[in-house]
């Protein structure tokens, strides 16, 4: 896959569940140079980056994307040809409960860095200026709220729901706007709800595992009946890759599974797998659906999303390769193979009732 000349391709929020998956892909699957700045907050982990961590073409350094001079610096010392911008705060429940840390981080740390980046971009060459690209990566909940037909393109218009979601909008227009304006060179791509291994716990599908597993109950908001479209991470990175270096300038590229299912439906899955695959279940437990809980709908909760990627497929060539079946298979292998992935996560969670993202 790696058809192009060497690059330093600067990653933020590289040690989160997708950054991590995406610098993995980089240096395993391409001969680029790859630079990591991660806050490291909650959801960071190094653990995710140990089989790559001390390879020559990896860097990593903490701070903040806020962080104006650090940022400067950075941008001075390594001279990347692509900024891949996925540090975020990026949990809903945790917006509704708290929104500050989201408008700092996804809105005023996405300016910190446009700005540092356009003052970076007016003092490379022409030949540099000519391969510069900054890629904002964000979400299908942008879109807000389908009905019960049709599917999100680039078209869509953008009705955030919760303050994440509000929070993303606000960053993807800031990055169009900077493009547009001081024609700085970017790209941006809104993806689907990502599974796969090493995420954090919060997230609906290790959640779901580690409460099976420990026979706790498994709280599904409202009816269980949202529904989402879900992308295996390492087919989302495949993407990010094809966007950051293929993609056209000022455009919008919608990365989605093709894999629309409601949480109901995903929390039973899983529990069947693990019906099959668990054979001392924890006591009292002869199915884990038994364990399955309804409880109240958060504030906001939209009903559907679903994403056309049509555009990426026909531009750039790109297509899913993970069924959700295969993918979901894969993914509980690891983390049942992996059992304290998380476990410190997991016991630090806040008392959440649901998990859609």
């Amino acid at each position: 896959m790696d058809t192009v000349s060497n690059k330093t391709i600067l990653v933020t929020g590289g040690a989160g569940f997708i950054g991590s998956a995406l610098i993995r892909f980089l240096i395993n699957e391409t001969s680029h140079t790859v630079i990591n700045l991660d806050k490291l907050t909650y959801a960071g982990n190094l653990e995710s980056l140990a089989s790559i961590s001390t390879h020559r073409r990896y860097q990593f350094i903490q701070g903040d994307i806020c962080d104006r001079e650090l940022i400067d610096r950075l941008l001075t010392q390594y001279r990347p040809d692509i900024v891949m911008h996925l540090a975020a705060e990026s949990h809903v429940d945790r917006s509704i409960d708290g929104s500050a840390e989201f408008i700092q981080t996804n809105i005023v740390g996405t300016y910190c860095l446009l700005e540092a980046c356009r003052h970076y971009f007016a003092r490379l060459d022409i030949e540099a200026r000519a391969t510069f690209r900054f890629h904002h990566v964000s979400t299908d909940e942008v879109f807000g709220e389908l009905g019960d037909t049709g599917l999100f393109t680039e078209l869509s218009p953008y009705q955030p729901s919760s303050p994440y979601s509000a929070s993303k909008a606000a960053a993807d227009h800031l990055v169009r706007a900077w493009g547009r304006t001081y024609k700085l060179p970017v790209v941006l791509s809104n993806c689907s709800n990502n599974y796969g291994p090493y995420q954090y716990p919060e997230k609906l599908i290790p959640l779901i595992l580690h409460k099976a597993l420990a026979g706790e109950s498994l709280p599904i908001y409202g009816d269980g009946q949202q529904i989402r479209d879900w992308l295996h991470v390492d087919d989302h990175v495949r993407a990010l890759y094809l966007v950051a270096l293929r993609g056209k300038l000022g455009e919008t590229y919608n990365i989605g599974g093709g894999n629309e299912k409601t949480n109901l439906e995903v929390v039973t899955e899983i529990c069947e797998r693990l019906n099959t695959r668990i054979l001392d279940k924890p006591q009292g437990i002869d199915d884990f659906k038994q364990l399955i809980t309804f409880v109240a709908d958060r504030p906001g909760h939209d009903r559907r999303y679903a994403i056309d990627a049509s555009k990426i497929a026909q531009e750039l060539g790109w297509q899913p390769v993970q069924s959700f079946e295969s993918g979901l298979a894969s993914t509980l292998d690891w983390y049942i193979n992996n059992p304290q992935w998380g476990r410190q996560g997991l016991d630090a969670l806040p008392k959440l009732d649901g998990q859609t993202r």
